[in-house]
């Protein structure tokens, strides 16, 4: 067989053969054998500080990207309710100007979005070169709660994945687009507590939803579709380990920072006409 890549990440391979349309996976993600937790060790102080020193070069890098205008930056957050997707994406941003980066969650199609294709809505907010947007729930919310409550069928999810890496492709390729999808790995028992807090607590209470208690006895069905949707996707998922709130954000600001330092970006400086 003739091989043209191999992507390790989070200690699974994928193997793609060229020119084929489909992906060969040789170690499936198992997201019960991935930790939600901190790493032995963790020192919660630390992290805090290292994170606030990580999200400032992020700040800093950010500006360069929209200096520069090569390169744009999309971040998908995905994962069950209460995981951290909005206070992830605002720690992790925090010192960067509102100008340069957007974020946008996507809920229940309108009427107008649901008369329409199912990308017709995401694809008008992928990023321009020079800015980074952060996708709050995505794309893929349509192979998960419409495959969980059985809206659509297995051969209208199989053609929507099949859309989905075209897309993701179309964006690497058309618009130097770099993407970084994050699965925030959330325990069942630590959801529970987070969910209750959102009724304990006065100040959570705006949060609270009865749905979300709903949906939660829906846990093992999301979470199988979760682990599809990241095996058959082509652009790599990236699993974050988000019991602690301090750790999720470290985790996720860090392969920020990894992967625009990695652009090889520099500020434009004014040139002088030679004669």
């Amino acid at each position: 067989m003739h091989l043209s890549s191999l992507i390790s990440e989070n200690n699974h391979f994928k193997i793609t053969q060229i020119n084929c349309n489909f992906v060969e996976i040789l170690h499936m993600i198992e997201l019960s054998k991935i930790s939600t937790k901190p790493p032995e060790g963790y020192d919660k102080d630390k992290t805090k500080k290292e994170l606030k020193k990580i999200a400032k070069e992020i700040g800093e890098l950010v500006e360069v990207m929209t200096a520069q205008k090569k390169h744009s930056l999309l971040v998908v957050m995905q994962g069950m309710d209460s995981s951290g997707k909005d206070g992830s994406t605002r720690e992790v941003f925090k010192y960067c100007s509102p100008s340069m980066v957007s974020a946008v969650g996507f809920g229940k199609p309108t009427d107008e979005e649901f008369a329409h294709d199912f990308l017709w809505r995401i694809h008008k907010h992928a990023p321009e070169k020079g800015k980074v947007q952060v996708f709050i729930r995505s794309h893929y919310e349509d192979i998960l709660i419409q495959r969980v409550h059985k809206w659509i069928d297995e051969e209208r999810v199989t053609a929507r994945i099949n859309a989905i890496n075209a897309w993701e492709k179309l964006l690497i390729a058309d618009n130097n687009t770099t993407i970084l999808k994050f699965y925030l790995h959330l325990s069942h028992e630590r959801q529970g507590e987070k969910l209750q807090e959102r009724i304990d607590d006065p100040e959570k209470n705006w949060k609270h939803n009865p749905g979300d208690w709903e949906e939660r006895k829906l846990w093992d069905e999301y979470r199988a579709c979760y682990e599809d949707a990241i095996n058959r996707s082509e652009v790599p998922w990236i699993i974050a380990p988000v019991d602690s709130r301090t750790y999720r954000n470290y985790f996720i600001a860090k392969k920020v920072l990894e992967t625009l330092k990695g652009l090889d970006m520099k500020k434009p400086i004014i040139q002088d006409n030679a004669e």
